[in-house]
C-alpha cells in the first residue's frame, strides 16, 4: 500500500522562514507589499487592493517553498479559463428512450414509471413530464429528473 507524504512534517521541520514570512504579511502597508513582491523578482505586483495582493503574496510565498499545482491541473485549468466561456459548462443531458423502466422507492412505496414515445406511464395514466409524477407522488415540489436518480445532485 502506497502511503501519501504528510506535508505538515515536512513544514515543521523546514519552513520556519515560511512561517515568518506568511505572518509578517498581516502587519505590511499596502506600499510594503508591493516592495516585497518586486523583491520576488515577479515584476510588477497586479493593480489590486492590499488585502488580494497580501493573499497572493502568500499563495506565491508558499507555492516556492512548497511547491504548486501539478502540471495537470494546470493545463486543465488554463485549458478552462481559454475557452472563452464565462458560462459554466453545460450539463449532459439524459435522453430517455422509450420501454426504459425507472424506480424509485419512495416512504415505503415503490414508485415504477415506464418512458413511452409521447410522455411517462404511470398508476394507469399518462404523465407529460417526471416532475408530474414526482409531484403527485410526494406532494411537493420536486425536480422529476432528480427525484428519479437522472441528476448528479439526486
Amino acid at each position: 500500500m502506497t502511503t501519501l507524504p504528510q506535508p505538515q512534517y515536512k513544514r515543521a521541520k523546514h519552513n520556519t522562514k515560511l512561517d515568518k514570512d506568511l505572518a509578517a504579511l498581516p502587519e505590511m502597508s499596502a506600499a510594503q507589499l508591493r516592495e516585497r513582491w518586486k523583491a520576488m523578482g515577479d515584476g510588477d505586483p497586479p493593480s489590486v487592493p492590499a488585502s488580494v495582493l497580501r493573499s497572493l503574496l502568500a499563495q506565491r510565498l508558499q507555492e516556492r517553498r512548497l511547491g504548486g499545482l501539478p502540471a495537470i491541473v494546470r493545463r486543465e485549468l488554463e485549458r478552462l479559463a481559454s475557452d472563452g466561456s464565462d458560462a459554466a459548462p453545460a450539463r449532459p443531458r439524459i435522453e430517455l428512450t422509450p420501454g426504459t423502466r425507472l424506480i424509485r422507492e419512495w416512504n415505503g412505496q415503490t414508485v415504477s414509471v415506464d418512458v413511452m414515445e409521447d410522455g411517462f406511464a404511470y398508476a394507469g395514466g399518462t404523465w407529460r413530464s417526471l416532475s408530474e409524477i414526482a409531484r403527485h407522488v410526494t406532494g411537493a415540489h420536486w425536480s422529476g429528473p432528480r427525484f428519479f436518480g437522472l441528476t448528479n445532485h439526486g
